[in-house]
């Protein structure tokens, strides 16, 4: 098996220091080794008991001039540079330990952060790294800012920003990345960027207190007076602020042409990151931003979520014979036709249990549901996960003819796909926690073909049958 089919980590510490681009505070930040299937997580070591936070797009609460993650009080911004670094790196696990709010932004760039990790190097894990395989086409539009970024599928990751800023001095300008292993000599380096125009009133709303020219290219888009000059000069600590001919202020000139659009096409990477697993997919960003880019991560988040569940769909083969079948089903739970949801049992241990639900027109509540247009209830297919977890639930007691299972609670239940008469359910339920004092809570879902068409968390208690009513 090829390094990219396995999962790698950081082969060694990486040590680097720097201001925080929005508080302009000095922090420090060691990336470490993790072990398989931890992705990437920052560990606050300034805050009591280390709080940690993973990388997760479900966590971003701010896509303003970056992108921040915070869970129950803790936060870490600006982490889009690190993550493309990592991610382009095909580093899969890291400990990520930072001593402030923020992750210094350095040269404005993730070269940086990309160099540190190639010296260190990388090292292979056991286990076999996790790709997003899209079987259709994503999309995300922002109507507001008109973002637009769609994820095809493909058998690797490639990518094209494409940026047009209304700018004499930008243009419309296009990036592509072709090969990930291209990341470091043509994406890395490509700096963040903003306009003349805006630099003065973000000062002034103290969102870049860490700006400077030294980690950002600043565009003048337009000619600057002397007076402004001055006052940029002042805000920015600097002795005298010219425009070269470019119309870039007065820094080192751009490294490619099109910088800009490399740099935004280095944000997505950093912001996919946060999927939680590297994408298998053309991607087209057309006026990427953190928040588009982020919304456009939640989807794909999904769509990852989902397909772990199908790989965890059990394998039904008709022709064998069933664990337990209907008459020994009827043993174990009182339901009798025509509520008697289940017609096999396949798979059972002390966590799990799988059965079969065959859908027939003969159903009764077909009559009525819907003439026409036969739907089986979603109700119902809730009532044939829980009789298939009541099952488990009774397995462990030695005479299941006495007890019940009733329903306690139910949540986050969804119906995704239309369930109707020739369909086969496959009806998994795993227990989310022991069995304690007749409370069980088990994961449920339930899958046609390689569909999952609903899904939920069920919570029953057991309870013995009082003989005397």
């Amino acid at each position: 098996m090829t390094l990219s089919e396995k999962q790698t980590t950081l082969a060694g510490e990486v040590t680097l220091s720097g201001i925080g681009l929005h508080t302009a505070k000095k922090v420090n930040m060691t990336l470490k080794p993790a072990e398989a299937n931890q992705g990437y997580r920052f560990v606050r070591i300034d805050l009591e008991g280390n709080p940690v936070l993973p990388a997760d797009v479900n966590k971003v609460v701010s896509t303003n001039r970056g992108t921040t993650l915070e869970s129950q009080g803790v936060s870490v911004a600006t982490v889009e540079h690190l993550l493309s670094a990592l991610s382009g790196n095909r580093v899969d696990n890291a400990i990520i330990e930072v001593d402030g709010p923020e992750i210094p932004i350095l040269d404005g760039s993730a070269g940086i952060f990309s160099d540190e990790i190639k010296k260190v190097g990388v090292n292979e894990l056991e286990a076999e790294r996790e790709y997003l395989e899209l079987t259709d086409t994503i999309k995300y539009f922002d109507e507001e800012t008109g973002s637009e970024l769609m994820a095809i599928p493909a058998e690797e990751f490639e990518i094209t920003t494409l940026i047009d800023f209304n700018s004499k001095v930008l243009g419309l300008q296009y990036a592509k990345l072709d090969h990930i292993e291209s990341f470091h000599d043509e994406i890395a380096n490509c700096r963040t960027f903003v306009f003349a125009h805006e630099l003065e009133n973000l000062l002034d709303q103290g969102l870049i207190k860490g700006g400077d020219l030294d980690n950002a290219v600043v565009i003048a888009n337009k000619k600057i007076s002397d007076a402004e000059l001055q006052r940029l000069s002042k805000k920015l600590g600097k002795e005298n602020i010219s425009i070269n001919k470019e119309g870039v202020l007065n820094t080192t000139d751009l490294l490619f042409q099109n910088e800009p659009a490399r740099h935004k096409l280095l944000d997505v990477i950093g912001d996919l990151a946060l999927i939680g697993a590297p994408l298998r997919a053309r991607v087209v960003a057309n006026k990427p931003g953190h928040k588009a880019n982020t919304e456009f991560a939640k989807l794909l988040k999904k769509k990852l979520v989902e397909q772990r569940k199908l790989k965890g769909k059990p394998e039904y083969d008709p022709d064998r014979s069933p664990l337990m079948d209907v008459e020994r089903i009827k043993r174990m739970i009182p339901h009798r036709y025509p509520f008697l949801l289940v017609d096999k049992i396949i798979e059972i241990s002390d966590s799990h249990v799988v059965g079969v639900k065959n859908v027939t027109f003969n159903e009764s509540f077909f009559q009525g549901h819907f003439p026409g247009n036969p739907v089986f209830p979603g109700v119902l297919q809730i009532e044939a996960l829980a009789q298939t977890g009541g099952i488990l639930a009774l397995s462990g007691v030695d005479d299941p003819e006495n007890w019940d299972t009733y329903f306690v609670k139910i949540d986050q239940v969804k119906f995704k796909k239309k369930v109707v008469p020739g369909d086969t359910l496959i009806l998994k339920l795993e227990l989310l926690a022991p069995i304690r004092r007749g409370i069980v809570q088990m994961s449920a879902i339930a899958y046609v073909g390689n569909s999952i068409v609903s899904e939920g968390q069920l919570t029953a208690q057991i309870i013995k049958r009082n003989r005397d009513e």
